[in-house]
């Protein structure tokens, strides 16, 4: 079993690796991991042996909650808020009384005070954490915090019944630092999900549902497939659906991404969440809430928020030794100080510096807040990125691949030319391969079969028999008949005719299929797809990036390098059998490319799983969308220009995470020799802190606005 929840009580990378490494000891318990930025644990485990009891208990023996209620985030943001200014109510008076108390009567011991009510109360939750994690011999950021806090405080205690220097104001202002940091990075990770909550938002939450002559207002949830409901002008659509009475334009932006209007008529598909512009409507629903293609965009983004990239993985790793490392310097730096001859007030300093100084925060939160940020822009633009290990294939791409019909091109072929052969009329060749292919489901065949319109006397094949790539076969009225390439029809036992007319219909970046009847073919059909509108653009764009494209395609080799010298692509894989096409891949790797395949149909499956990037189209197949790595939703205009963003926002989320691990790496490298020497007090070391944490996320918030200018 798997299951995902929420976690309250996070402050860095190495609670999470705490609270994973907990619900690791849970017996039962196979695999757990806790995703900081997003405040979630995902556990697989066996579900007779373990239960949601025993997980939410190891999360509070590690020291956290599971929260109930839906909206723990604006809890969790709103107790932060007010420790950190109550935290800093009292700390502010400390520092002041610090700079200026010796012209005060009985100063040190208001601020002795005061500064135990800041560390002591508004500090509490790092000194329980602390206690918890230690009884189990773990340790995180809020153990350094602790220690750190806590030494300044009672050496100060201590010098003040002494008669010797006071840090009571490192002590508080320290503690109200990091909360006023904290608060922030929360408000900024709120900030960084704002995508998954206007996604959340997008869906209604009442329809009218339509019984008989009545009409009633109902729960969204309370719908069941096969209801009716009514949208009027204005409205968003409450589920997907099937629009069985109406026309209308349908605003489907906020999903796919794609911003023209489409057009929407009797019979076609519909949408949940998505705004009905200008016609009165009867939907019948087709997906209930939780298979919406909503419902599924939410769980993938947030999937792809939950698993770990491997560059993150790293980060966890060393976040999970560094806390002892550091503790460890620290003790031998207050030992060494005190042999060494040093005051025991500078040598507690100095430590104290180094505790401070040393928290993972940023490099916890490099990775995690980029994906989230990065996944959650994509979403909002109709591209899904899958999981974390695509941005890192992503960031090394050289070549893209493009699937022909229905990538590159819109899908929709329409027959140009009939070829008779023999004695055979028009007619008849598209009569007799309407017959066959309207068996099939392949956009030629429909093109065929609406090339012929309504026919009453239409036939119905039998034993027919499908060879993707090639053509179909079948028996009607009791003659054989095939619609296909050349070689189909010769395997076949067909007698072929003098085929250079047909030919030549394939420079001008025709499709041509022949057919056969009986003994012989009795003529060819050429069709032609159109270039899918935005296709020079992403093809020049790419070549911009420093990045190759190449079309593969099953069709005949001059029909492809016509469309492929129209979009701008210079190499072409033609005559490409479905199940080459992963080999084509495959052989471009053995060469060292990285590769990124884009398709849409259920023969680019194999190659989008074999790719190190597949994006697949979201206007395609479910088996192609479930094999790639990366969904494009839109299906319109822009799709290619999509394909494009998709690269952009992929490179550009792994560039931010490579930015933020460097100065997350780069930050502590240089923070802890300074505070070792001593040239850190410990209130700059917990400024620097904060300071660093709170930088990586907004350069992960720049991924909010990413185009053409990000990558």
């Amino acid at each position: 079993m798997k299951t995902t929840f929420p976690v309250s009580g996070m402050h860095c990378a190495s609670c999470a690796v705490n609270i994973a490494s907990s619900l690791k000891e849970v017996s039962g318990v196979t695999d757990a991991g806790v995703n900081f930025a997003t405040g979630k644990a995902t556990v697989e485990y066996d579900g007779s042996k373990a239960t949601m009891a025993h997980l939410h208990k190891a999360v509070a023996d590690a020291g956290y909650s599971v929260p109930v209620e839906e909206h723990h985030h604006f809890s969790d943001l709103a107790v932060a808020r007010r420790r950190a200014l109550w935290a800093s109510a009292f700390a502010a008076p400390v520092l002041v009384l610090a700079m200026i108390g010796s012209s005060i009567p009985a100063a040190s011991d208001i601020e002795a005070v005061l500064a135990t009510i800041v560390v002591a109360i508004f500090g509490a939750s790092f000194h329980a954490t602390t206690f918890k994690l230690l009884k189990r011999g773990k340790a995180n950021m809020d153990t350094l915090v602790s220690l750190g806090t806590v030494a300044a405080l009672g050496l100060s205690w201590f010098e003040l019944f002494r008669g010797g220097d006071l840090y009571f104001e490192a002590a508080s202002v320290i503690t109200a630092f990091i909360l006023l940091g904290r608060w922030a990075e929360a408000k900024s990770r709120g900030r960084a999900s704002e995508a998954m909550t206007k996604l959340l938002s997008l869906a209604p939450k009442t329809a009218h549902r339509v019984i008989g002559d009545a009409v009633e207002e109902v729960a969204v949830d309370a719908l069941k497939i096969g209801d009716i409901v009514m949208v009027k002008p204005g409205e968003k659509i409450p589920l997907d659906g099937k629009i069985i009475q109406g026309t209308t334009t349908i605003d489907e932006s906020m999903v796919t991404g794609e911003s023209v209007p489409a057009r929407r008529v009797e019979g076609d598909e519909v949408i949940g969440g998505t705004v009905n512009i200008d016609g009165a409507l009867r939907i019948s629903i087709t997906k209930t809430s939780d298979q919406s293609l909503l419902a599924q965009i939410v769980k993938m983004v947030e999937d792809a928020q939950t698993k770990k990239a491997p560059i993150e993985k790293l980060a966890d790793r060393i976040s999970g030794v560094f806390v002892p490392i550091v503790i460890a310097l620290s003790i031998l730096v207050l030992v060494g100080m005190m042999v060494s001859g040093s005051s025991i007030d500078a040598a507690v300093i100095r430590a104290v510096s180094i505790l401070v100084i040393a928290c993972p925060c940023a490099l916890g939160l490099a990775t995690p807040i980029a994906v989230l940020v990065g996944t959650g822009a994509g979403a909002e633009r109709g591209v899904l990125v899958k999981d974390g290990t695509a941005l890192e294939h992503a960031s090394r791409v050289t070549r893209v691949f493009f699937d022909k019909t229905g990538t590159l091109t819109e899908g929709k072929p329409v027959v140009t030319d009939v070829l008779p052969f023999g004695s055979a009329t028009k007619d008849d060749v598209l009569a007799k391969a309407a017959d066959l292919e309207s068996l099939s489901e392949h956009p030629l065949a429909a093109a065929i079969v609406l090339a012929v319109g309504d026919r009453a006397n239409r036939i119905n094949p039998t034993d027919v028999l499908v060879t993707p790539g090639e053509g179909i076969f079948g028996s009607v009225s009791g003659i054989d008949v095939a619609v296909g390439t050349e070689s189909f029809l010769r395997g076949r036992g067909m007698k072929l005719p003098n085929l250079s007319p047909a030919f030549a219909l394939r420079s001008e970046g025709k499709t041509v299929v022949f057919v056969g009847a009986g003994k012989e073919c009795i003529g060819a059909i050429a069709l032609r797809d159109e270039p899918r509108a935005g296709a020079i653009e992403a093809i020049a764009d790419l070549k911009k990036m420093g990045i190759a494209a190449t079309m593969v395609t099953g069709d005949h080799a001059d029909a492809a390098k016509a469309i492929a010298k129209r979009v701008g692509i210079d190499d072409v894989v033609a005559e490409v059998k479905p199940g080459e096409k992963r080999s084509v891949v495959m052989n471009v790797q053995e060469k060292g490319e990285v590769v990124a395949f884009v398709g849409d149909g259920i023969n680019d499956a194999p190659a989008l799983s074999q790719a190190d990037l597949g994006i697949a189209m979201g206007s395609g197949t479910d088996i192609a969308i479930e094999a790639g790595h990366v969904v494009v939703l839109s299906g319109g205009p822009s799709a290619l220009g999509a394909v494009v963003d998709a690269l952009r926002l992929t490179r550009g989320t792994y560039a931010i995470i490579r930015q933020n691990l460097f100065w997350a790496f780069a930050y502590n490298i240089i923070g802890i020799p300074l505070a070792m020497l001593g040239f850190l007090s410990p209130m700059l070391a917990g400024g620097a802190m904060v300071f660093s944490s709170i930088s990586v996320v907004l350069n992960a918030l720049r991924l909010r606005k990413y185009g053409r200018k990000v990558a």
